[in-house]
């Protein structure tokens, strides 16, 4: 038996990466997990990893009219949710003079409604059922310091931690915990594909990219998607019982305020 033994757990974006580590990760601990992508097949992937008390559902938390009815089928499967892992995000990159209307709208329609739309889903059942709860939002290291070439996406991760704290006040006097993780440079898809674009703006090697994440780490090395996952379960957990509003970061040290 594990920690989550029973718990009914949400995880947005699980279909890599992150997501997928911090699914896994609460299914080892005995959660039963729907694993929410907006790739459905990458979804059913992540769920058959762990087999039994699996869930997989597709969702663009971006739509209103997505997150709604699969948030309820979801709920209808478990009877219920005790923890959501708000974790899918996107990024683009570019200097902010040449940022368009499209950048910073993709980014605030993922980063930030996502998160709006699917904390709130969740938080009108955990409200209604009356038992409390546990929710977890995925921000970033840019949701702390202004990353450059990543304005746009800083200011959406910036505002992942203003409703968080916001959330976790309201929700407080109701036993919902709400709190968020703050990564820095982690290992996945999405940082490769930044490596490459840094690299083309900054005019250096993916090589010299990846090195300089690395300088900027006091412990040495590029973050594990794992590192992440193992703070999410901490956030969820009982734990964490007197912890709501904050913004944990898990950056090896880049960023220590």
């Amino acid at each position: 038996m594990g920690e989550f033994d029973g718990k009914r757990v949400i995880v947005t974006g699980a279909g890599a990466g992150i997501g997928r580590a911090i699914a896994l990760a609460f299914a080892h601990q005995g959660a039963r997990v729907a694993v929410g992508d907006l790739n459905l097949e990458s979804a059913h992937a992540v769920a058959g990893e762990f087999g039994a008390g699996a869930d997989a559902f597709q969702v663009d938390v971006s739509q209103r009219a997505s997150v709604e009815p699969a948030f309820a089928g979801v709920f209808a499967r478990f009877d219920g949710c005790d923890v959501l892992v708000a974790n899918a995000g996107v990024s683009t990159m570019a200097r902010a003079v040449d940022l368009t209307d499209e950048d910073w709208d993709f980014n605030f329609r993922v980063n930030a409604r996502g998160v709006f739309l699917t904390n709130q889903v969740v938080a009108r059942r955990l409200l209604a059922d009356g038992r409390g709860g546990a929710i977890v939002n995925t921000a970033s290291l840019a949701a702390k310091v202004g990353a450059p070439l990543l304005a746009h996406y800083s200011a959406s991760k910036f505002a992942v931690l203003g409703w968080t704290q916001a959330l976790a006040r309201e929700l407080a006097p109701h036993g919902v915990r709400v709190n968020a993780v703050c990564p820095g440079f982690v290992k996945t898809s999405m940082q490769s594909r930044e490596v490459v674009w840094e690299a083309q703006l900054r005019g250096l090697t993916p090589e010299a990219v990846i090195a300089d994440y690395v300088a900027q780490t006091p412990l040495g090395r590029l973050e594990e998607p794992t590192d992440v996952a193992d703070v999410v379960l901490f956030l969820a957990s009982d734990a964490a019982r007197f912890m709501t509003g904050q913004g944990i970061n898990v950056t090896g040290g880049v960023y220590m305020t």
